[in-house]
């Protein structure tokens, strides 16, 4: 059994999310595709800001889970077992 990295898996995930969504966002507009970029978005919809006075943070988050999205994991998955 061969050593797998970590780092590697984490990489091909976020590659898999990142084209995931910009194929589903590309397939919006097409009506027969539509259904790839399906999904559900939570988060927060405004984001919290903390004023200092000299210093301000803000927080906010927003995740979009659509199927295309689901489907480029699953593709970085298998092409994890694969390597």
């Amino acid at each position: 059994m061969k050593y797998k990295n970590c780092w590697v898996l984490l990489l091909l995930m976020l590659a898999g999310v990142v084209l995931g969504g910009f194929v589903g966002d590309l397939a919006g507009g097409i009506s027969w595709l539509s259904w790839l970029n399906a999904g559900q978005s939570f988060g927060f919809d405004t984001p919290l800001v903390i004023n200092f006075g000299i210093l301000v943070i803000t927080f906010g988050i927003n995740i979009k889970i659509t199927m295309a999205g689901i489907i480029g994991v699953a593709a970085a998955l298998i092409t994890y077992r694969l390597i």
